[in-house]
């Protein structure tokens, strides 16, 4: 379906380009579900990505904390020492990391298969006498 422009193109000194536009219901887009699905599978590989990559930084944070060690018992240089404790604070951190992507993953999986459904209130909508009927019935029961 074509609609002619010319005169807003004419006033605005402009011309027209044809757009097509998709009809179909979802805009020829991937569905919700679908979207969904690949998700849970990104999510799975950044997961493991970052776990891996947290790894690596434990240990070389490891194999350069052991260096510094050594300088620092070797010249006694009090900024020796001082670099020795941050990197000694940036290993625990990044182990914190990889203990809140464990978590975080935990809480993930328990959003995907959803809470189990309790009902706290329950409540009647009737009369009185459909209450006392579907009573008697129970007790019958």
């Amino acid at each position: 379906m074509k609609k002619d422009f010319s005169s807003i193109d004419k006033a605005l000194n402009t011309t027209s380009v044809d757009v097509e536009v998709s009809t179909t219901p979802e805009g020829g887009c991937t569905t919700r579900k679908d979207q969904l699905r690949d998700i849970g599978k990104e999510l799975d590989k950044d997961y493991e990505y970052t776990r891996g990559n947290l790894y690596s930084l434990i240990e070389k944070g490891q194999e350069t904390l052991n260096g510094i060690m050594d300088l620092a018992d070797q010249t006694q240089s009090p900024r020796a020492y001082e670099v020795a404790g941050q990197v000694l604070k940036s290993v625990a951190d990044t182990t914190d990391k990889l203990l809140d992507l464990q978590k975080k993953l935990k809480d993930i999986d328990e959003t995907k298969t959803g809470p189990t459904q309790v009902t706290n209130n329950a409540m009647f909508v009737g009369s009185t006498a459909e209450l006392q009927k579907m009573l008697k019935e129970m007790g019958k029961k």
